[in-house]
């Protein structure tokens, strides 16, 4: 028997399929777009057919994510916080998780665990999108540097510009006349990277640093920031393989507990 977790986000849909020994059968990555309540069902069937897979072969599904309660009505078994899911997930993967740090598209997270992966204290950041993916995205446009490339150029400055503006317009703005005063690409990239991470850090600070401390979500795959981030707090900073799908892992685990009435905090 399989199990899925399907995680619905602002910019990005992820779909996550264990087998009954929690390992990870297949995965999908699939933009979300404006069809929230289309998006869902699709990536599941997509990835369904990736691996060969038929719907009959998935026991249970866990929806998670923004767009959990807009989509797969007819499809998932049940709807958990995508906190919940990007914890289990994340300690699923690191057992002596402590701390979690989940920078998506459109918000940010920290979650302190538990030794058993519940969530007892966590900070979130949803009404700004300053310390998000969605300012990276922004910031990549005004300087002309493909989204991707932006932690590389980042680690390139020796000298990062002091980026005073937290709001995505008015950084951009300021970004715009550094540019036009002669401050290098690099160092004001490096300079946009320690402003989201100072941001994120006042999170980490609210619930308190222990580590493990695991970062999750797609600006995880940026290094620039995960360095950065790792000044600000001062610890050692573990990313996963596929940071991005942490939360449909998370999910599928969830799934696959709740069919095979396993304990919380056995993943295995």
């Amino acid at each position: 028997m399989l199990f899925a977790g399907i995680d619905i986000g602002s910019l990005a849909t992820k779909v996550c399929i264990v087998d009954e020994e929690g390992e990870i059968v297949t995965y999908l990555i699939k933009k979300t777009g404006a069809k929230i309540r289309e998006i869902g069902e699709d990536a599941f069937q997509e990835c369904l057919d990736n691996a060969g897979l038929k719907k009959k072969d998935v026991g249970y599904i866990v929806a998670t994510g923004y767009g959990r309660n807009l989509a797969l009505s007819g499809i998932a078994d049940e709807k958990v916080t995508e906190i919940t899911c990007h914890a289990r997930g994340a300690k699923a993967l690191f057992p002596s998780c402590h701390t979690v740090i989940d920078i998506g598209g459109q918000d940010s997270k920290v979650m302190s665990l538990d030794d058993k992966g519940k969530v007892i204290r966590f900070a979130m950041n949803d009404k700004c999108a300053a310390g998000t993916g969605r300012f990276l995205e922004v910031m990549s446009s005004a300087l002309g540097i493909e989204l991707e490339e932006m932690g590389k150029v980042a680690m390139k400055s020796k000298n990062p510009v002091n980026i005073t503006s937290v709001c995505t317009v008015f950084a951009e703005s300021e970004v715009i006349s550094l540019l036009a005063s002669g401050h290098e690409t690099v160092d004001i990239v490096a300079g946009l990277h320690k402003a989201i991470a100072r941001r994120v850090a006042g999170l980490v600070r609210q619930v308190g640093v222990v580590e493990e401390v695991v970062m999750t979500g797609g600006v995880a795959k940026n290094m620039g920031v995960v360095r950065a981030l790792k000044e600000e707090i001062g610890a050692e900073i573990k990313v996963p393989d596929e940071p991005q799908i942490v939360g449909a892992f998370g999910a599928a685990i969830i799934a696959r507990e709740k069919i095979l009435n396993i304990p919380e905090g056995n993943p295995k």
